[in-house]
Order: C-alpha cells, then structure tokens, then sequence
C-alpha cells in the first residue's frame, strides 16, 4: 500500500489558524506581536522568503515591518539597526535574512539579537537552551518537521529516529528536540552524515528516517525500512528540460520508490517548506506572550 503523504501545506494552513486566533486573544489583552525583518541586498531567493513571510504575518494578524538596506552597508550599520530592533517595544521578533554580504560576519550578527526576540532561533544562548530541554524559541525548520510528525499521529516517542546531516539550522536541533524527556519528543536518536560508514546500516532500523543533506535523491529504497515514516527536508533543483523553467524539485529521498515502501512520506515540494515560514509566525506570536508576561 502506498505510504500517506503527509501535507506541509495542510498542517501549516492548521497552525496558522490556531495563530491567528491566538494574535485576536493576544491584541485583547493589548499584546501585539510584530516582526521586524532586515534584508541587506537584492538576493531573489531571499527576497522571495521575505515576501512570504509579509504575507503570512498579514494572514494572522501580526504586525510587520521589512527593512531593506543595499548589500554594501557596512556590518556596525547592521549591529546597530539591530540595536534599534532590540530596544523598539513594537517589534516582539527580529529576524535577519542569512545569507548576508560577505564583508558581513554572519555570527556576530546572530549573536547581536537578544535572544527573546531570536525567532530563528540560532542565538547560542537559545540553542544551548534547547539542549538543556528549556523553553526558548526553536528552530522553524526542525520545529516543523516535529510537527509534521505529531499533527499526522506518528508521535516520536518510543521510536527511533535516524536523521541525515547534522546542520546547525536542522540536523543538530531536530536531535536536541527529539531526544528530550518531554511531550512530542523521547525518542533514541541518531545522527548519520558524512563521517558515517555504512550510513544505510542506521537507516534501515529507522521507525521515523529524516533526510536533511542537500543531496538530491540520496536516500533510496533500500535504505529504507518498510513501513518506516520519512521525512524529506531537502529542496533541491535538477535539470528539467521539460519544464519551463528547466527545472524542477526534488527532495533529498528518492520518492516514487520510497513511498511504495514508507507508511508516511512527506513531498517535496509542498511537505516540510512551507512548515518553516509558519514555525516562524509561531516564534512571533510565543515572543510577545513571554515578554509580556
């Protein structure tokens, strides 16, 4: 039987209503969460994911406010910016579009955030946070897999989870979340990569297998224990001389195959993308309710 596709745009469109009415509960209470967002260049990738991210804070209701500035400001104009974000009562989240210029330390940009309003969550204060099983804001795209995973009934605990890469941005988090002793979580995990010989010995024993390399189709079906729950977060493009553009998507599993062998598969597109942007509302919103607490 052919695995259940798990919808990232459904379980997002899930999320954001119950975000939305959370902001309405919120601005009752004279709580109002804002975003603000810098962008430094033209980058089409980025400006693309900033646009979303507009739009998804129009959606539900959150205050939000883009500041473009050109790719040759200098890095102390950007800590300062930042400054001014920190210390600006309106904005309940402060998100810096990476990749940044390369005259720009990306790290000390990061670090500049205070770590309430980090909704990436990638300052090293939330991430040693996360590690400890403290609340702190989460990873968008790490949390979204989590998500995925517990809105489609396929809770981790108990399971073992092999996950592929060990990203700061997914591989490393989703294991640190995984692991915890808490609701949604408590599962043994382990981290394959590309130190790991043998990689498909691990994946084969995976309840729940997360592909986070960037290598298009890496994951096959004979890595793949049958019945097994995949998870795909890699976006990548291959030529496609079929289509418009001369490309299309694939993610990092070899899908058609797999998915005649897994009992929940995500796609890609439309499975742990549009997860990330609705993680990040999320951040928004949990923000301002501790803030103002």
């Amino acid at each position: 039987m052919p695995a259940t596709v798990i919808s990232g745009k459904e379980v997002a469109a899930e999320i954001r209503a119950e975000l939305k009415q959370k902001v309405e509960e919120l601005k009752k209470k004279d709580i109002h969460p804002g975003l603000g967002v810098i962008l430094v260049g033209e980058d089409p990738a980025s400006v693309s994911y900033v646009t979303s991210k507009a739009k998804g804070c129009e959606e539900i209701g959150i205050y939000e406010e883009t500041i473009r500035k050109p790719a040759d400001i200098s890095e102390k104009e950007v800590l300062d910016l930042i400054e001014q974000l920190n210390n600006d009562k309106k904005f309940s989240g402060i998100l810096v579009q990476l990749p940044l210029p390369d005259h720009i330390d990306e790290e000390k940009v990061v670090n500049a955030i205070t770590p309430e309003k980090d909704v990436d969550g990638f300052h090293p204060v939330n991430q040693g946070l996360l590690l400890r099983g403290e609340k702190c804001p989460l990873p968008c795209t790490a949390h979204g897999a989590q998500q995925m995973l517990l809105r489609s009934g396929n809770d981790p605990a108990g399971k073992h989870v092999v996950i592929c890469g060990r990203s700061n941005i997914v591989g490393k988090p989703l294991a640190a979340m995984l692991m915890q002793k808490a609701k949604g979580a408590n599962s043994t995990v382990t981290v394959v990569h590309t130190g790991t010989k043998n990689p498909e010995y691990y994946t084969r024993q995976a309840d729940i297998l997360v592909a986070a390399m960037g290598k298009p189709r890496a994951i096959t079906a004979d890595m793949v224990k049958g019945g097994a729950v995949v998870i795909d977060v890699g976006v990548n493009r291959i030529e496609d001389p079929s289509k418009k553009k001369g490309f299309r998507l694939v993610g990092d599993v070899d899908y058609e195959p797999i998915a005649e062998k897994a009992s929940y598969i995500t796609p890609v597109p439309g499975g742990v993308g549009p997860m990330t942007v609705t993680m990040l509302l999320y951040n928004t919103v949990e923000a301002a309710e501790l803030i103002n607490q």
